[in-house]
């Protein structure tokens, strides 16, 4: 395990390490009782692309964040190097699901760590990269990517200050009827300095319509505090693809199959 804590890249610089949230049921998927992101897309458990992405980065460790049937999602793990699990018995939102995980960093120096969401399939390696590479050179204490896109209903709203800089991420079910229009939204994809992360978590409260913890506060609490908080505009719209019904799972399905096909033709052409 210690390799793997203080691996490093080709560049020399620390491996970035990796939380996955995936311990949701998917109550809105249809009849079955399969974890949410266990279900197939392009032959594979959506979870697998979210992990495969982050390998692919150079995330040296994977923590997964399980809770409904969390002994299916650890199965379908199985002999994948670099992988832990932790348990969120008790949802409480992003944040708790997060911080369930703290146990596992508190032994080891300050590190990149991503925070993604483990049903987002459609998740590019070369994103993550965009972002790593813009938290890095800005000494950022909190990255996140964003995307703009042209129906930004469910999605958590990004709210920017006269600076252009993040003044806050506003959920959909908070967001005022003026803060609905904006189209530039969350994908959740965030990387942060992991102390200044947990530090944070503490500060988080559950004011707000579904009485969770958001981590889409951090960022702000960070700011509160004089730290470097960066925004990139990283993730393209065509991968900004809710998958809560089957029907969107085929079309996600579809897209992967297709993104898949046109980077095999890639490969072989070169």
């Amino acid at each position: 395990m210690s390799e793997l804590l203080h691996s490093t890249l080709p560049n020399g610089k620390p491996a970035p390490q990796a939380v996955i949230l995936a311990a949701g049921k998917g109550t809105r998927m249809g009849d079955s009782d399969l974890p949410k992101v266990l279900y197939p897309v392009a032959d594979k458990p959506m979870l697998s692309w979210v992990v495969k992405a982050c390998k692919d980065v150079g995330v040296s460790r994977c923590v997964i964040v399980v809770g409904y049937k969390a002994d299916e999602v650890r199965r379908s793990l199985d002999g994948i190097e670099g992988i832990e699990f932790a348990e969120q018995n008790d949802p409480k939102g992003t944040a708790h699901a997060a911080q369930v995980t703290r146990h596992l960093f508190d032994n080891q120096p300050a590190t990149d760590l991503f925070v993604l969401a483990g049903d987002g399939p459609l998740i590019r390696t070369k994103t993550l990269a965009r972002v790593l590479e813009v938290h890095r050179r800005r000494g950022a204490s909190a990255t996140l990517a964003t995307s703009i896109i042209d129906d930004p209903a469910g999605y958590g709203r990004i709210i920017r200050g006269n600076d252009g800089g993040l003044e806050q991420i506003v959920e959909q079910k908070d967001a005022s009827p003026q803060q609905l229009q904006i189209k530039e939204v969350n994908p959740s994809y965030y990387c942060f300095d992991s102390a200044a992360l947990f530090s944070a978590l503490d500060e988080v409260k559950s004011h707000n319509s579904q009485g969770e913890y958001y981590i889409t506060d951090v960022p702000t609490i960070l700011k509160g505090h004089g730290k470097r908080v960066e925004v990139v505009e990283a993730v393209p719209a065509a991968d900004v693809l809710s998958i809560n019904t089957q029907a969107q799972l085929q079309e996600v399905d579809a897209i992967l199959r297709q993104r898949l096909a046109s980077e095999s033709v890639g490969v072989t052409s070169s």
